[in-house]
């Protein structure tokens, strides 16, 4: 049985009401699992049809399943980067607002990645994502799960709000603000999580909530829009906090949410002093109403009207030499790819779009990682296998070879029929990493951290 804190009990009785019992209940029973298909390598259609996971779709979620089986994290889908485990309720944010294709996205404090991916997935070949997560240790949780997905045209950086304010002002058609909080739509999931709940942390969380809206109001495009989320149900970081940024900053909004988010949460909170007329826009989303844990998100819009300059003044990168075997590198592995996107980094050459200029020492990692220039040669990196191993020249589908695909994940050696260079290991087209491929042996490029206990 779970035991809460006397205080935050009586905070949610006064919240809940007669639902509080319900609450309580669903709180002792088993968090509800849940995953989402990358559409960057697979359509869920697809998916569907290859999949030997017992799901259900999630209903506000086009691609999201819920499930009930162990040993997700080592199936070869979880691999490949085909899918992407998260909490249900976490992956209504990204569905508030129908997204463009070619939009300029931030996701403001991304780690471990779940609304970032699932943003990612919602842009195309025009769109950028910049996932940004001020911990480092952090960040490098959240370039790995976008290494893992294979995405391309997306950057991380490890940076304050106020730095990416500063570096990036005017600049985005999409903020996703899931601040940091005080955590109390997660007690069923993460029972730690409940010794840590103090009222002064609620005060505190609000407090730092409040600057990173302010923050992202500055990142903005005029008429953009900013969805602002926490996994908490307090007052002060959730309505409050919204009410008060729309009274600092009356240029913006609080819209309604696309009908799939709706129909599936409850509405926001009026409180007394409220200033905002529609607050019941916001959306709040129950372990006892809804199949997830807790979560609180609101629409806000920019009612600015965009001028004829979109984005503020840039910090173009100074353009750093190219190393002489990179092109013949890519022309020899690669059926395809724009000689525009190539260029190096702090260092190192990356595909990543020529027209999103980020400042030099802003990116913890760059669009894709094509690898490390050894003078005569380029060692490629995993990254740049699985975001660009669709288009290799050489690929080895292991689907129907179980035993060799379990070789290599556990980092062997593998034999191969195609012909000597860089290779891609694949499951039902999607790629699981690299080779080097010499006399019908592949030798194995599989990461040491990802590979399965032999």
């Amino acid at each position: 049985m779970i035991t809460l804190p006397a205080s935050y009990e009586k905070r949610m009785r006064t919240l809940l009401g007669d639902g509080f019992d319900t609450y309580l209940a669903a709180l002792n029973e088993p968090p509800v699992r849940a995953f989402r298909v990358n559409t960057d390598k697979i359509s869920a259609e697809d998916f569907e049809k290859i999949s030997d996971i017992p799901a259900e779709k999630i209903p506000y979620v086009e691609n999201g399943y819920y499930f009930d089986s162990d040993g997700i994290g080592n199936h070869p889908f979880h691999h490949a980067g085909m899918i992407y485990v998260q909490e249900p309720a976490a992956m209504a944010p990204a569905e508030c607002i129908d997204i463009d294709p070619s939009w300029k996205v931030l996701d403001l404090c991304a780690a471990p990645g779940g609304k970032s991916t699932q943003l990612r997935n919602k842009l195309g070949a025009d769109g950028v994502l910049v996932s940004n997560e001020i911990i480092p240790s952090r960040c490098r949780i959240l370039t790995g799960n976008v290494e893992r997905l294979g995405l391309t045209n997306t950057v991380t950086t490890c940076l304050t709000t106020e730095q990416i304010a500063q570096r990036f002002p005017k600049t985005f058609d999409l903020i996703m603000a899931d601040a940091p909080c005080s955590g109390e739509g997660m007690f069923r999931k993460e029972e730690n999580a409940i010794p840590e709940w103090s009222e002064e942390n609620v005060r505190t969380c609000a407090v730092r909530q409040a600057e990173i809206l302010d923050n992202a109001a500055r990142a903005l495009k005029d008429g953009g829009y900013v969805v602002y989320a926490t996994c908490t149900f307090s007052l002060e970081e959730n309505e409050m906090t919204v009410d008060a940024f729309l009274s600092r900053h009356p240029e913006f909004e609080l819209v309604p949410v696309r009908d799939c988010v709706r129909d599936h949460t409850a509405d926001g909170i009026s409180f007394d002093g409220c200033r905002c007329k529609n607050l019941h826009d916001a959306r709040r989303f129950y372990p006892h109403t809804g199949r997830g844990e807790g979560q609180f998100m609101a629409l806000l819009h920019s009612t600015v009207e965009p001028g004829e300059s979109r984005r503020g003044k840039s910090m173009a990168p100074k353009k750093e030499k190219l190393p002489p075997s990179l092109f013949a590198f890519l022309d020899e592995t690669l059926t395809e790819y724009d000689r525009d996107h190539v260029q190096m980094y702090n260092g190192n050459p990356a595909y990543f779009t020529p027209d999103f200029p980020v400042p030099a020492g802003t990116a913890f990692c760059l669009g894709v990682t094509i690898g490390e220039d050894k003078g005569k040669y380029i060692q490629p990196h995993h990254q740049f296998f699985m975001a660009m191993g669709k288009s290799f020249k050489r690929k080895i589908e292991l689907a129907d070879d179980p035993a060799a695909l379990t070789a290599y994940l556990r980092g062997e050696e593998i034999s191969a029929s195609c012909e000597n260079g860089w290779a891609v290991i694949t499951v039902h087209g999607c790629t699981v990493g690299g080779v080097k491929v010499s006399g019908g042996r592949a030798k194995n490029h599989y990461p040491k951290g990802l590979r399965l206990k032999k």
